[in-house]
């Protein structure tokens, strides 16, 4: 169900009003207390598919498997996204979790920065692979990963968004 104009500029008039009450400029703004993120964690339904998927399709190495410590029989590994970044999985074996949904509160869709020319790589290990993808800006590629989580590669400079900065 699509808004109304009328409640698109409504929302628009709120959003200004929010970054001109937060958003202060860049010699102005505290340092952050965060280091980076240290890991993005999602749902594997096969690891080995999973593996396969990030690290050979996408070239994101596996770093390290263990035992989730939460849930037995449940394995936790993590792919290096670089710049000391991670992305992690959980299976769980033995739970109906359904398909993936975004939901409320959910992931809507993970970016990795990639060089340009690691980007037109993958995307043609993506096309080799009969992977579906589309493409944004002539930067982005918009796909799902085999569970069915969005992913973004975006051919940007980290902290970049199609020219702009956004950290």
């Amino acid at each position: 169900m699509a808004l109304e104009p009328s409640d698109v500029t409504a929302l628009e008039s709120e959003r200004a009003a929010i970054k001109a009450e937060h958003m202060h400029p860049p010699e102005q703004r505290p340092a952050t207390t965060g280091r980076g993120i240290h890991h993005t964690a999602l749902i594997s339904g096969d690891v080995r598919r999973t593996v396969e998927f990030y690290q050979d399709l996408l070239g994101f190495p596996l770093t390290e498997m263990f035992s989730n410590r939460d849930y037995a029989g449940s394995t936790h590994f993590f792919f290096d996204v670089g710049n000391g970044n991670a992305i992690a999985f959980f299976d769980l074996p033995g739970l109906d979790l359904g398909p993936y949904a975004e939901v409320l509160g959910g992931l809507h869709h993970c970016a990795v920065s990639v060089h340009p020319d690691r980007w037109q790589q993958i995307r043609g290990r993506m096309d080799a692979a009969g992977v579906e993808y589309v493409v944004e800006s002539t930067v982005s590629i918009y796909f799902c990963d085999p569970d069915g989580a969005r992913l973004e590669l975006i051919a940007d400079p980290l902290g970049e968004m199609y020219g702009d900065r956004v950290v």
